[in-house]
């Protein structure tokens, strides 16, 4: 996660939980940084005039102002079809109020949207064969790329939903399945999650290599055999 990543990731931390504040040191750990660092973002997030502000005492931190709005987002037609597809994927979820509200605010102000942004899922599904990398969920990519530990619910083939403790490795294709590949910290082993079948996945403070030496692994009986 870069700086810029960091800084917007802070900001809907604090939202998150707003009014109550985080702690310097909850958020250092959070984002596997210094306190330092944490200080310094959040100086910036002000000079700036998102609406942060610092808490003393024993419980020393950041919260934000609820009394303030954030500034408004300026969004393109392309990005507004773009947060559109991305909303519309959270039917189902602890999120699915939110981002309704969210869409209808995006429809009141491009008209057409609903079109434009089933058209983008169309040819999105249209374009995705078999050499071709699919749309994984951004937790996976931002977990593999900081080499973290993930938080998953994850369904078996009967539908029976476990939570797993992984560390991430990698995604691999099947004829028939993308499949994150992991070390599972329940079986002990490295097994492959089909993607389609993670029901919801949270990123871990934990740092974790990619350590696991897969010379001697059988990836094709893996792909027939998805964890399960």
């Amino acid at each position: 996660m870069n700086r810029t990543e960091r800084l917007q990731a802070l900001v809907d931390e604090l939202h998150a939980a707003s009014p109550e504040p985080r702690t310097t040191r909850s958020l250092a750990e959070r984002f596997a940084v210094s306190q330092r660092t944490i200080e310094r973002d959040a100086a910036a997030l002000a000079a700036a005039g998102t609406p942060v502000y610092a808490v003393s005492g024993s419980h020393r931190g950041y919260a934000m102002d609820p009394s303030r709005e954030l500034p408004p987002v300026a969004l393109s037609a392309d990005e507004a079809v773009a947060v559109a597809v991305g909303l519309s994927r959270l039917g189902g979820t602890a999120f699915q109020g939110t981002a309704d509200t969210v869409l209808a605010k995006l429809h009141a102000r491009f008209p057409g949207l609903a079109a434009s942004a089933a058209m983008a899922v169309a040819e999105a599904t249209d374009a995705i064969g078999a050499d071709q990398f699919p749309p994984v969920p951004v937790v996976l990519q931002e977990a593999l790329r900081g080499e973290r530990v993930l938080e998953i619910d994850y369904a078996d083939r009967h539908g029976s939903v476990s939570h797993r403790t992984v560390e991430p490795i990698g995604v691999v294709g099947t004829s028939e399945h993308w499949l994150l590949l992991a070390w599972c910290r329940m079986r002990h082993g490295i097994r492959g999650f089909r993607i389609d079948r993670v029901r919801s996945a949270r990123i871990g403070a934990e740092r974790v290599r990619a350590r696991r030496d897969l010379s001697g692994l059988d990836l094709p009986a893996i792909g027939l055999r998805a964890a399960g």
